[in-house]
């Protein structure tokens, strides 16, 4: 395991923290949780249609492994040079492999020769010293639908997010045998009951952290468990899903979709990104910095974080992982505290 860890435990044990989500925000926050010695559970949604995990989703037939090869990554213990061979990513002039990272083909290849891409994860996991666990949020590949406040009805990421329109909800279905209902495994459920503190995101709202509660035993698990339900609000609004959302607007849509106020803790940004910081061109996805609407937050019975949690460099606008995992595992040793103390 690495060194020089800040070390924190609920009554003699690593606190248990599950975070729910996909897209490049997730691993940010887990690695700065792994440096703090959490007992992490990443949960990563396996509905993505777009860029190399969905080339080979196409002709390959496994779930999409661009953010568990992220996940993987950013949770492993392996030296970097290793890491950043998984990582590579092949030059677009590589008529062959173009635009695919050698992760992805290796989580393809082994998918292939395990019984599912469940069992292929946790394969890998070992082989890449992960110190944490990562658990695909369903066995099987999904896709994903969505309805728009016209009425219309679309299937697939890429579609979705650029359709043009405002999204009203979304589903997903089991891509090979749509009759059956999406389902995740034990080892995702037992951990969402286990844990201290649940976390989604941070990530995009309909198309990364949505279609995982939408599979419907993880979305049961959600409304059962103990522990706290925290939602890292995003930074900036994105085209496609959040146009003019306030951080009560996301919350809100979690809330309805799961059918009830299960969301308690809200983590919210404070800091203002300089005008005209973001690059919009490289960051095309981006439109605006999300707004607070605390009293709508206060309303559906939320505790609100406050706090500058934003991490300005390459132009863009990330969370900085640090204060951010240092809120959650402030809220997983209370909530880990105070169930210990109804159990006694």
């Amino acid at each position: 395991m690495a060194t020089n860890r800040i070390v924190r435990v609920v009554k003699g044990r690593r606190p248990r923290v599950v975070v729910i989500g996909g897209g490049t925000g997730l691993p940010v926050v887990l690695n700065s949780l792994r440096n703090m010695d959490a007992n992490i559970t990443a949960i990563v949604t396996v509905a993505d249609d777009g860029g190399s995990s969905g080339i080979i989703r196409d002709y390959i037939n496994v779930v999409p492994p661009g953010d568990i090869r992220n996940v993987l990554a950013s949770l492993s213990d392996l030296p970097q040079v290793d890491l950043d061979v998984f990582q590579y990513r092949f030059k677009t002039n590589d008529d062959f492999f173009s635009g695919h990272a050698i992760g992805n083909l290796i989580i393809a290849a082994l998918t292939e020769m395990s019984p599912n891409i469940f069992d292929a994860v946790q394969v890998l996991s070992k082989m890449m010293h992960v110190d944490g666990h990562v658990y695909p949020a369903s066995n099987t590949k999904l896709t994903l639908h969505a309805e728009f406040t016209d009425g219309t009805k679309l299937a697939g990421e890429h579609e979705i997010t650029h359709s043009g329109k405002h999204v009203k909800r979304v589903w997903v279905t089991n891509s090979d045998e749509p009759e059956k209902e999406p389902k995740s495994v034990i080892s995702v459920i037992a951990s969402i009951m286990q844990a201290d503190v649940v976390v989604l995101g941070p990530g995009s709202l309909f198309t990364s952290i949505l279609p995982n509660l939408m599979v419907s035993d993880i979305g049961e698990a959600l409304r059962q468990t103990s522990a706290e339900v925290v939602y890292i609000c995003n930074i900036m609004t994105q085209i496609g899903e959040t146009e003019g959302f306030t951080d009560a607007d996301h919350v809100r849509v979690l809330n309805r979709h799961l059918g009830g106020n299960y969301i308690d803790t809200v983590l919210v940004n404070t800091r203002k990104i300089p005008d005209g910081y973001v690059d919009k061109k490289k960051y095309d996805e981006y439109v605006n910095q999300v707004k607070t609407d605390f009293k709508g937050l206060r309303e559906m019975g939320c505790k609100v974080i406050q706090d500058d949690f934003l991490s300005l460099h390459d132009n863009g606008a990330y969370h900085d992982g640090k204060k951010v995992a240092n809120e959650i595992l402030n809220l997983s040793l209370q909530s880990g505290n105070r169930k210990n103390e109804v159990r006694r």
